[in-house]
């Protein structure tokens, strides 16, 4: 379906979907019948005047295109039936309902969408797309230009889902219990990737990317509010907001990235910290914390050091072990293995750098090879940092990180 052809802003575009799509459990369906309703918008309203509640007259006129293209089908009973199954309402219930409100509904909605946009069913590449074209609301070329992708590209994504959203007959219901919890750690799993791959781009020339970045916590912000006792909601959330503290410091004038221990830190952003350091500690405290609540309160100490130097790395490395409990892949090992050396000195952790050297998960890891040029650096040999640098440059990686990479090879090779 073509995007739609009047200004929805994101935020209702989305909601009205959802809406849509979990009343009749068919995304196309929503989206045609949403298009059919601006469409009579734009030719209705310029004559009798915008509605009263824009939102619930366009909700209300989609409802019945949608409703229409059922009876069209021949299979309104069947659709109907279904809906009065999965919502248990009587059967002379309007499965539909006349407005996007702020209620249970509403959050069951749009918990809905981001719940069947996030399905392990669907690749890791489908989900991101998926969640960014639906749950958040963006037009097709926007995720497109988000995501670094021709339109084809992305359309090709979005399509290949829905097809198998609809060949798997995955639901628009809110799952229970301990479904719905599983189902929200893929849910959190998509907005984390979403925003690492703003917060430091795998190619392209910028390091950073901040619409990406920005949808990223707008989507946290938007899971944290329609579960708020989840320790895990709330940890992404602050953890998302501390990092997001930092952005004003980690980039250089020219847009090449700051290294964490020479970062201006009186240029972090105090209200986004401020409010990352106490939903890091909220989260701590609450029944089911895990990955995401654990990484906040890493973030945390390091957002309440003062100076680089001032960083309790002792107290990092006892939550990075805690972290290796439930994510055990290389950037947690890595993570750790440099939390230790910053805590017990360099030595050490060239030590145990050069035990994961023989890991074959490392070899292609740009942070390791960064991390052991560091190290050998910090001991003064020079030569192996040099090395060390030189294969880091020679993996995947943005222009602008290739750029800081190359100069300190060049320091290395003069020393």
């Amino acid at each position: 379906m073509p995007d739609l052809p009047v200004a929805l802003d994101a935020e209702t575009r989305a909601r009205l979907i959802a809406t849509l799509a979990r009343r009749f459990g068919d995304i196309d369906l929503a989206e045609d019948s949403l298009h059919e309703a601006v469409l009579q918008a734009m030719r209705t309203w310029p004559e009798s005047g915008e509605p009263d509640s824009p939102v619930a007259w366009l909700t209300t006129v989609a409802k019945r295109k949608a409703l229409d293209v059922v009876r069209r089908e021949d299979v309104l009973a069947r659709k109907i039936a279904e809906l009065h199954i999965e919502q248990g309402r009587p059967a002379g219930d309007d499965p539909v309902g006349d407005a996007v409100g702020e209620g249970k509904a509403d959050r069951d909605d749009r918990l809905a969408m981001l719940v069947a946009c996030s399905h392990p069913a669907l690749t890791p590449s489908d989900r991101v797309a998926m969640t960014l074209r639906f749950a958040a609301g963006r037009d097709t070329r926007v995720v497109a230009d988000l995501l670094l992708l021709p339109v084809s590209t992305l359309q090709q994504r979005i399509v290949r889902a829905k097809k198998r959203i609809r060949a798997l007959g995955i639901s628009f219901a809110v799952p229970d219990g301990d479904v719905l919890a599983e189902r929200l750690d893929s849910v959190l799993k998509v907005i984390y990737l979403i925003y690492t791959d703003g917060f430091a781009r795998s190619t392209g020339q910028d390091h950073v990317q901040d619409d990406l970045t920005a949808e990223a916590l707008r989507l946290a912000r938007l899971v944290q509010r329609l579960e708020p006792d989840s320790a895990e909601a709330t940890g992404l959330l602050a953890l998302l907001l501390l990092t997001e503290a930092r952005r004003p410091a980690r980039l250089t004038f020219d847009g090449l990235p700051v290294p964490l221990e020479h970062q201006d830190r009186t240029r972090w952003d105090g209200p986004l910290k401020a409010e990352g350091l106490i939903l890091a500690e909220r989260a701590a405290g609450m029944p089911g914390a895990r990955t995401y609540a654990i990484q906040a309160a890493i973030a945390a100490v390091h957002a309440e050091a003062l100076t680089f130097a001032d960083t309790d790395w002792r107290q990092i490395a006892v939550l990075y072990r805690l972290l290796g409990k439930y994510e055990s892949g290389p950037a947690v090992q890595l993570a750790t293995v440099v939390a230790v050396g910053r805590t017990e000195g360099p030595r050490r952790g060239s030590e145990l750098l050069g035990e994961l050297a023989g890991e074959r998960a490392f070899d292609d890891y740009r942070p390791f090879h960064v991390a052991r040029a560091v190290t050998y650096r910090e001991l003064g040999d020079h030569r192996s940092a040099a090395a060390a640098y030189r294969r880091a440059l020679e993996l995947p990686g943005n222009d602008a990180e290739d750029l800081v990479l190359a100069d300190m090879l060049s320091e290395v090779t003069r020393a």
